[in-house]
C-alpha cells in the first residue's frame, strides 16, 4: 500500500511585503543611528578644544621651544626629556620655585576644598526645613556661583585695596582688630586673600550639590530617630552625613579638581606676577611660558600637572571604592 505525501503548498511573499522590508531596516537604521549623530558635534568640538591642545601641548613639552621658534614652533629644536628635568631639579632655582609653587597650591587647595564643603554643607542643612524667605536665602546664596568670575574678582580687589578697600575699612577703622590697615594683594596676606575669594565663590556650589543629596534622604527617618530621642546633632552624624556619602565623594573630587587648576581667580586678583605666598601652580605654568617665552618648560610643566592630577584622581576613586564595597559587604 502507497501513501501520498501531502506538502504544505509554498506561499509566495507579497510584492507589499517586500517593499516593505528596506523601509523598515532604514527606519531602524535611523533609529540606532540618531542619537550618535546627535553626539558627534559634542564630540568634535571636545576633541578641536580639549583633545587636540592637550596633544600639541604634550609634543611641545620635548621641544626646546623658546621666543626664536615662536613663529613656526615646529622647527624647534628636539630636547628629549630636557624640559622634565630642568622642572623637577629641585636644587636649580626653576624646580625650587615650582615645588614651592605646589606645596602652596596643595595648601591652598586642602583649605579652600575644606571650607567649601563645610559651608555648603552646613547651609544646606540649615536651608532643609522649611520656613518664611528659604527661597529667598536659597537665591541669594547661589548669588557668587551665578556672577561671572571677572566680575566678582573685580569687585573683590576694589575690597582689597589699601586705603579705600572695605576689608581695611571694616576691620582697622570701624572693629579696630587691625593696628593699621593690611596690603591684601601683597605679601603673606595675598594668601588668604585668595583663600576668601576662592570659598567665596566655591561654596555656593556644594551648598547647591548637598541639597540635591538631601532632597533623597527619606523624612521618615528622621521622624523616627526623633521618636527614639535623637537630637540634631545625632541626627546630622548617624542619617545627614552618611547618606550623603555618595554625593560628597563627586563632590570633593568636582571642587579638588576645579580649585587646583584654578586660573582665573589668582590672575584676576593680583595680574601677571602673583605675590610668592599665593604663587599656584596654574598661574606658575603661565609666567614660565608667557613671560620667559619658554613654551616648551611651560608645557612639560603642565604635563607634569595633568600626571599629578590623573594619579590623585585614580587613587582617590580606587580608594572610595573600595570602601564603598567594604560598606557593602
Amino acid at each position: 500500500m502507497t501513501t501520498t505525501a501531502f506538502k504544505e503548498p509554498v506561499r509566495a511573499s507579497s510584492p507589499d511585503a517586500a517593499a516593505r522590508e528596506p523601509r523598515r531596516r532604514t527606519r531602524r537604521l535611523r533609529r540606532i543611528s540618531l542619537p550618535y549623530l546627535l553626539l558627534l558635534p559634542a564630540l568634535l568640538l571636545e576633541l578641536l578644544v580639549h583633545l587636540v591642545p592637550m596633544v600639541i601641548g604634550i609634543v611641545m613639552s620635548f621641544k626646546e621651544l623658546t621666543q626664536f621658534y615662536i613663529r613656526d614652533w615646529s622647527r624647534a629644536p628636539w630636547s628629549g626629556l630636557g624640559n622634565y628635568r630642568v622642572s623637577v631639579d629641585f636644587d636649580a632655582p626653576v624646580g625650587q620655585a615650582l615645588l614651592h609653587s605646589f606645596f602652596v597650591t596643595v595648601g591652598f587647595t586642602l583649605l579652600s576644598v575644606a571650607l567649601c564643603w563645610l559651608i555648603g554643607t552646613a547651609a544646606a542643612i540649615c536651608m532643609q526645613d522649611t520656613f518664611r524667605g528659604r527661597g529667598l536665602l536659597r537665591a541669594l546664596f547661589l548669588v557668587p556661583y551665578a556672577l561671572p568670575v571677572y566680575t566678582a574678582v573685580i569687585t573683590w580687589v576694589f575690597m582689597f585695596q589699601h586705603d579705600n578697600g572695605l576689608v581695611n575699612h571694616v576691620l582697622h577703622d570701624q572693629l579696630h582688630l587691625t593696628g593699621k590697615p593690611s596690603f591684601w594683594l601683597i605679601g603673606d596676606n595675598s594668601f588668604y586673600a585668595l583663600l576668601t575669594v576662592s570659598v567665596w565663590k566655591g561654596w555656593p556650589f556644594a551648598f547647591l550639590i548637598v541639597t540635591a543629596g538631601l532632597q533623597n534622604i527619606p523624612r521618615e527617618l528622621y521622624e523616627a530617630a526623633a521618636l527614639d530621642g535623637a537630637g540634631m546633632w545625632q541626627q546630622i552624624r548617624r542619617i545627614t552625613l552618611p547618606s550623603l556619602h555618595p554625593v560628597n565623594q563627586v563632590l570633593v573630587l568636582v571642587l579638588f579638581l576645579w580649585t587646583f587648576n584654578d586660573f582665573n581667580t589668582p590672575y584676576v586678583l593680583f595680574g601677571r606676577a602673583a605675590p610668592e605666598a599665593a604663587d599656584l601652580v596654574s598661574v606658575h605654568i603661565y609666567q614660565a611660558s608667557f613671560v620667559t617665552w619658554n613654551f616648551g618648560t611651560g608645557s612639560a610643566m603642565s604635563v607634569l600637572l595633568l600626571l599629578f592630577l590623573l594619579v590623585v584622581t585614580g587613587a582617590y576613586l580606587l580608594l572610595t571604592s573600595r570602601g564603598r564595597r567594604a560598606a557593602d559587604a
